[in-house]
């Protein structure tokens, strides 16, 4: 080993300890996990619940760190501010938190929570284009300047309860049509209402310092980047062509996922941004990044609870569902898998089978027309990729806790 992979493999380490040692990691236990240890962990966790089968997630560290070192290599110039809203866990923040990360927040009580680790208020961007007065007025108190927009009414808000907050007009992404959750139907700026609101931003005397776009959540075309960012030069240019300051801050949003959809959209970015933007000096460009940070970092352990046998079709109830981590089957459009934990092995015939949740509604259905061996009642699914939009909608409909499911820690080599 030479002594540059030296000196990395040692700022490695040094950087895991600021993130076990970040609050809402230190104090708890965090299990060292080899690479291919997690089926180990989730049965070692399991042997000690004994007859406490409830569900439970494993956050590895190790994950959240190399998704975090892999976004410094692809994107060097775009600092990413991580979507709360995407899932909040206290472990997963304070990680991101000690690894340098920004923080988008949507609510006070998400600032409220990320300001609760330690994290100075100039590390968030208030990313709702359309806020409550009282959580404006909150934002204003704790310090938090910078704010998205894109309506006149907004900008009558912010004048009024928080006048020195700097702005973010958001523009309506050219073309979401590839995301997993289109967004522009609700929020962002048409290009004819542009210069109205940024004539309206100065005549109020509100600084506009730039623009951002969102090109939908989980983008699936990376050509949208190319088209949001030109879209953002343009309103850069009016903004100069009606005597305003020269905007200093482009927010490119969210829309990550893993894999080569991230590869294709960073290779595009930064192509878009050496074509748009290479002028523009002292630009900030920055990004609100959800499920590529959250989403493969959480892997979901389930108890079978019930099973019908009927034919050759496999019917089973799991302990959680629609209703629970699963509402990320209907809200955000996801597909979820499930592999048995089986230390019993008992063969590899599979049979057609059907994954209910726990509550009586007949709409809490899991899985359909899915293979998997003979399973029993007190047998474990593991669903892995489960940290993105789970949790953080869950709810306690009919009775089940399914919004408070256990998170256990563990850190894995980065990878």
């Amino acid at each position: 080993m030479g002594s540059d992979q030296i000196q990395a493999v040692s700022s490695s380490h040094e950087v895991l300890r600021s993130v076990l040692a970040a609050p809402g990691v230190k104090g708890k236990m965090v299990t060292s996990s080899s690479e291919n240890g997690l089926t180990n962990l989730i049965q070692s966790i399991i042997s000690k619940k004994q007859e406490q089968k409830d569900p439970f997630y494993v956050l590895d560290l190790g994950v959240v760190f190399s998704l975090v070192e892999k976004w410094n290599r692809s994107l060097p110039n775009v600092r990413p501010f991580y979507a709360v809203k995407c899932n909040p866990e206290p472990a997963l923040l304070g990680a991101l938190a000690a690894l340098g990360t920004g923080f988008d927040c949507a609510s006070r009580a998400e600032i409220e929570a990320v300001l609760s680790l330690g994290v100075s208020p100039d590390r968030i961007i208030f990313a709702n284009p359309c806020k409550a007065e009282s959580h404006i007025k909150y934002a204003a108190g704790v310090g938090v300047n910078l704010t998205t927009f894109d309506s006149q009414d907004e900008i009558e808000k912010i004048r009024k309860w928080h006048p020195t907050c700097s702005l973010l007009l958001r523009l309506k992404a050219p073309d979401d049509s590839g995301a997993r959750c289109p967004l522009g139907a609700k929020y962002g700026a048409l290009p004819e209402e542009v210069t109205p609101l940024l004539q309206a931003c100065h005549a109020a005397g509100i600084a506009v310092a730039g623009i951002s776009f969102h090109v939908g959540s989980g983008a699936s075309h990376s050509r949208a980047y190319h088209g949001a960012i030109a879209a953002a030069k343009a309103a850069f240019e009016t903004a100069v062509e009606l005597g305003m300051p020269r905007m200093s801050i482009l927010n490119i949003g969210g829309g990550f996922t893993m894999g080569s959809n991230f590869n294709d959209a960073a290779v595009t970015i930064e192509e878009a941004l050496e074509s748009y933007f290479s002028n523009e000096p002292g630009l900030t460009i920055i990004s609100e990044p959800g499920r590529f940070f959250a989403e493969s970092a959480f892997t979901l352990a389930v108890n079978i609870i019930g099973k019908r046998v009927r034919g050759n079709l496999r019917e089973y109830w799991i302990n959680d569902g629609i209703y629970g981590s699963m509402n990320c089957l209907l809200y955000d459009h996801a597909t979820v898998t499930a592999m048995p934990l089986d230390p019993t092995g008992r063969g590899v015939k599979t049979y057609l089978s059907t994954v209910f949740g726990p509550t009586c509604d007949a709409l809490d259905t899991v899985l359909t027309g899915h293979q998997l061996p003979e399973l029993q009642v007190n047998d474990w699914l593991v669903f892995p990729n489960m940290g993105a939009y789970t949790t953080s909608a869950g709810s306690n409909f009919n009775g089940f806790n399914t919004s408070a499911i256990a998170i256990h820690l563990a850190c894995s080599n980065p990878s």
